[in-house]
């Protein structure tokens, strides 16, 4: 019931940073959003609550004070602004109508974001050590198979796909140019989480020289 609740806090606060900027409930891609954010998160959190407990239990940790590197505190605190900005630059562009989206072009958005969460959930099912947080556990091991025999991050690739959606979905282009702001602190994540994995994690160095790409297979 707890993680319900957390749920449930989550989407009202996403709620206020989306209908106040944009001055009005009456948002109607807003609504939709935050409905298919909701059933995909509950979706996932069902679904980890059953078969991988202690996945979520990793996945709980996560944001900026539960960091333990001083870089990847300043990351996620980067990550995290941005984040609430791809929320707000959509409500604002919204109320001052600064860009027109169509109707379809806005649902094409929430199966963009979809299939962003589709690529996370193939994630958890095969990787038990996607925390959320760069930390290595005691009986951690190498993941190779599934989707990490095509990038070596996938988790960051579906979330970038996801993180895409948001901006459309809401109906908004403005909102796009947020993503560039973001890129560059996923790369420094994803960069620094391969050196820490290098160091710390046995066979991650030979992973690395087996799969040259981190993002977006045959291309980086």
């Amino acid at each position: 019931m707890k993680l319900l609740g957390n749920l449930l806090a989550v989407l009202l606060v996403m709620a206020a940073m989306l209908f106040i900027p944009a001055g009005s409930v009456n948002y109607w891609q807003a609504w939709v959003f935050l409905a298919t954010y909701a059933i995909s998160s509950l979706v996932i959190t069902l679904y980890l609550m059953r078969k991988d407990p202690a996945l979520l239990a990793r996945r709980k940790r996560g944001g900026p004070t539960a960091e333990k590197e001083t870089t990847q505190k300043i990351i996620m605190s980067f990550a995290s602004l941005a984040f609430i900005g791809l929320l707000i630059v959509p409500a604002l562009d919204h109320r001052f109508a600064w860009s027109q989206m169509s109707p379809y072009s806005a649902l094409a958005g929430d199966l963009i974001f979809l299939l962003g969460w589709v690529a996370i959930f193939f994630v958890f099912k095969e990787n038990t050590f996607a925390s959320a947080t760069i930390e290595l556990a005691p009986d951690q091991r190498v993941i190779s198979t599934g989707p990490y025999a095509l990038v070596r991050h996938p988790m960051y690739a579906g979330g970038l796909v996801m993180l895409l959606g948001i901006p459309i979905t809401l109906g908004s282009w403005w909102g796009l140019l947020v993503i560039a702001a973001l890129v560059p602190a996923l790369i420094w994540r994803l960069l620094d989480e391969e050196r820490f994995l290098a160091r710390n994690l046995p066979g991650y160095r030979e992973y690395l020289k087996k799969l040259r790409y981190r993002l977006i297979p045959m291309i980086w």
